[in-house]
């Protein structure tokens, strides 16, 4: 019998409507993505390539659950309903966690890190014991101490940051992190440390990732198979490394 792929995004379609211009103007279907097919093996780094505009952050939105889409999205044998209710997106929001390009933008900067690490179980009831004992586990992991946990977002530096916000996406261990453009707001150098981190996690934890970029040298170094999209569809890409 076949193994079905860990994550299975089939017949992915998401328009908008836009707003009419001036008084006579008229609202406008716009369609965003047509048609994504893919999937992605349990512990792969699965890279998703485009130019800015071309419906990757809207895709990953989908996946994430925050907009409304046609199609299927399967993540570790379970199956995003269309419309879930508040239960049923918490538990999703265990499957599925993000970090974004922002670091300093995700981060309260009235809260400690170990407050805004317990975060994410803080809603799922999980005990005070069981998320101290995360927190410390997870900022080990991404290369910080326990003493990080008193201070706040504006003591530390961009890629200590952007640790942190890996840090929190890893805390309910989910089945998959979507990393959208993770790496584009730090230097390069510092940018290069996070992408060997990731590295890292994916043979520490058997990381499952779907990595979204613009840039072809960071998906070449760091993803297993990549994905082209244009036009919110995925394209042909001559290496062989390269999937529909």
């Amino acid at each position: 019998m076949k193994k079905e792929p860990f994550v299975k995004i089939s017949g992915l379609s998401y328009s908008y409507t836009s707003r009419p211009y001036g008084i006579f103007g008229k609202k406008q279907v716009k369609p965003v993505l047509n048609q994504v097919n893919f999937s992605i093996n349990r512990g792969e780094i699965f890279g998703l390539l485009g130019e800015s505009g071309c419906g990757k952050t809207t895709l990953a939105r989908c996946i994430l659950g925050l907009v409304d889409y046609q199609g299927e999205i399967i993540v570790n044998g379970k199956k995003r309903g269309k419309k879930p209710s508040f239960t049923e997106r918490l538990q999703w929001a265990l499957e599925v966690q993000a970090v974004f390009q922002n670091p300093g933008a995700s981060l309260n900067p009235a809260k400690t890190l170990g407050w805004i690490l317990e975060e994410p179980l803080r809603a799922h009831g999980f005990n005070k014991t069981d998320m101290t004992y995360r927190v410390d586990r997870m900022l080990d992991l991404v290369g910080l101490d326990s003493s990080y946990k008193k201070r706040k977002p504006w003591e530390l530096s961009s890629g200590q940051k952007q640790r942190v916000c890996i840090a929190s996406a890893l805390m309910p261990e989910p089945a998959l992190i979507l990393a959208d453009e993770p790496t584009s707001a730090l230097d390069v150098s510092v940018g290069a440390q996070i992408l060997n981190l990731f590295r890292e996690l994916n043979h520490q934890l058997g990381l499952t990732m779907l990595f979204i970029s613009h840039n072809l040298d960071i998906v070449d170094y760091l993803c297993d198979r990549v994905a082209v999209i244009q036009n919110g569809s995925l394209n042909d890409c001559p290496p062989r490394q390269f999937v529909l």
